[in-house]
């Protein structure tokens, strides 16, 4: 395995620019995140720093931006709570033990090449988990938002002393908030491309505070150390070993998760792919070096990751670039820092909190099967109220008890075991000579058997071969079975090739599974008339697709060569 990542020097503009983005969209984030840890803004500054620094060294995906991230936060502050109130005098620092242990996972993980596996679950349990961490930093955020300090015992703590809460409002610091959802959710898209809309609520709002709200008790970071962090050596007790060791492993768990999923992302963006086994190495490093250093546990983040491409970055020097910037700026403006008020962060983070929910499956969770909506929900309800762990555990297994039931009633009926992507395509001799006369420009994407979850990943391969092809026809002919998973992963193989401009063309045969896709919104994603029922006609569609295409080119040619003999004349 390559020790570091691949540095570049071809792109540089794009890395710097990338860079100085992806920082300015750190900075209020990373702030955010620590106060809602519980350990401070400067735990989230430099965690922020440090992980970004060792994962764009040691990573494997180029692109990936790393810093402290909401459902990371989250596991973060209920770790940090319970280890205070066993050990007041060193749960801190058992709490960034906890922070090194999950790094030491996550290289383990890295060292036995598990990366591939990491995303290789349902998907209804990672939309649940996912919705339930926001749903969690939602909730805690509620007292900061209303001008109060957060009650300990995390959710239930919160819920239990609303009524203590709500009549202690600060309705100067809950404007404050508010005002600050409202900045979030309202600024235009083209401002965002060049300021983050999180930076300038931290900017208006921290000002418009200090001109207004003099003689009002409002409640602010204050003065944040930003020399050089001292090390934190681990610390153990006993007692707490085993809880520690749990608690770490599930923070490196739900950094993998997170790191590879924003890593798929990147590579769609990119049309690259990753490296799953070293980037986990180096987020790992990079979470054993922030508890060293007392930073927050980080993972990749997606904000930053997709501003950090958007704005031109393809390597990882825009990584380090972002790290650089950052430690110019705080260190330049701690003043600034010191005067922004909780209510602000906690506006930020109920912003991250609201966009961490998978709103694309909660607005069709009346179209999936009830199967898969009731295990979404239930992961939900348990990460909320119980604990991720058990949360994720019931939600694999229950997923797993329903595919296999679904698995061998399908074999029952005499349908093929599970076929990965086959490139041995049954055609007969007239569809042979239709793929030939189209020259490599139309790909047929074949699949067959029974898709489950786990065929999700290899759709995501394949689509990679996708370069000149200008037709893209999906074949589910020999589908038995759809599972919800490969449903959503076949819709985003079919937005990817509809942004690179491509035409898609769909063979459905089964009208179960035409029944399925019509549900889920595909006729209104593509065309119905686009859905044919056999190969055959798939094939002269495509081909009569790319004959009207070169026909186009033809007529634009010739108006521009008459226009420009026009000009010349």
């Amino acid at each position: 395995m390559q020790i570091f990542n691949t540095f570049k020097f071809n792109n540089i503009r794009g890395d710097i620019l990338g860079g100085v983005t992806a920082a300015i969209v750190s900075l209020p984030l990373a702030l955010t995140f620590g106060v809602a840890s519980g350990v401070g803004p400067e735990a989230g500054l430099y965690g922020a720093i440090i992980i970004g620094f060792f994962a764009a060294i040691f990573g494997g995906t180029p692109t990936l931006i790393s810093e402290p991230t909401g459902p990371m936060t989250v596991i973060m502050a209920a770790v940090v709570t319970a280890l205070i109130i066993d050990n007041p005098d060193k749960g801190i620092a058992m709490a960034f033990t906890v922070v090194m242990i999950a790094g030491a996972t996550q290289i383990i993980f890295g060292l036995l090449k598990l990366g591939k596996y990491i995303t290789l679950m349902p998907y209804s349990v990672i939309s649940g988990f996912m919705s339930g961490i926001g749903c969690i930093l939602i909730i805690m955020q509620l007292a900061p938002a209303l001008g109060s300090p957060a009650p300990s015992g995390g959710v239930l703590g919160t819920l239990s002393n609303l009524d203590n809460i709500l009549a202690a409002i600060s309705w100067p610091e809950l404007s404050m908030a508010l005002a600050t959802l409202v900045i979030l959710f309202a600024t235009p898209k083209k401002w965002k491309r060049f300021v983050p809309p999180q930076l300038i609520a931290l900017v208006l709002i921290s000002a418009f505070s200090i001109w207004f709200f003099t003689d009002d008790p409002i409640r602010r970071i204050g003065e944040i150390n930003v020399s050089l962090p001292n090390m934190v050596f681990p610390t153990f007790t006993e007692a707490q070993i085993k809880t520690m060791v749990l608690d770490g492993i599930v923070l490196g768990m739900l950094g993998c998760i997170d790191s590879m999923l924003t890593s798929v992302i990147a590579d769609n963006l990119t049309r690259s792919e990753h490296k799953s086994d070293k980037e986990l190495v180096g987020q790992g490093i990079g979470n054993i070096m922030s508890g060293l250093f007392g930073g927050l546990p980080g993972a990749g983040a997606t904000m930053g990751t997709v501003v950090n491409i958007q704005s031109g970055a393809r390597t990882a020097l825009s990584g380090v670039v972002r790290v650089l910037v950052l430690v110019i700026a705080i260190f330049g403006a701690s003043q600034l820092i010191s005067i922004i008020p909780i209510a602000v962060l906690a506006g930020i983070a109920v912003k991250v909190g609201i966009d961490i929910l998978d709103w694309s499956f909660i607005k069709r969770a009346h179209t999936v099967s009830k199967q898969t909506s009731l295990i979404m929900l239930t992961v939900l309800l348990l990460t909320v109220f119980v604990d991720l762990v058990v949360a994720v555990g019931i939600g694999v297994f229950i997923a797993n008890i329903i595919t296999i039931e679904k698995l061998s009633a399908a074999q029952a009926k005499n349908i093929k075991a599970i076929s990965d992507v086959d490139d041995r395509i049954p055609l007969d001799t007239k569809q042979r000579l239709l793929l030939n006369k189209a020259n490599g420009e139309i790909l047929f994407f074949y699949l067959s058997g029974t898709m489950i979850f786990g065929v999700s990943k290899a759709m995501s391969r394949e689509l990679k071969s996708m370069s000149s092809q200008k037709v893209l026809i999906i074949d589910l002919s020999d589908v038995s079975f759809l599972d919800d998973t490969i449903i959503l992963s076949i819709e985003n193989l079919i937005k990817d090739a509809l942004q690179l401009e491509r035409e898609v063309i769909m063979v459905v045969k089964q009208t179960s599974s035409m029944q399925r896709l019509t549900e889920m919104g595909f006729t209104e994603l593509i065309s119905p008339t686009r859905f044919m029922k056999d190969r055959t006609q798939a094939l002269e569609a495509g081909a009569k697709i790319l004959a009207d295409m070169k026909q186009l080119e033809f007529d634009n040619a010739s108006t521009k060569r008459y226009e420009n003999h026009t000009i010349a004349e």
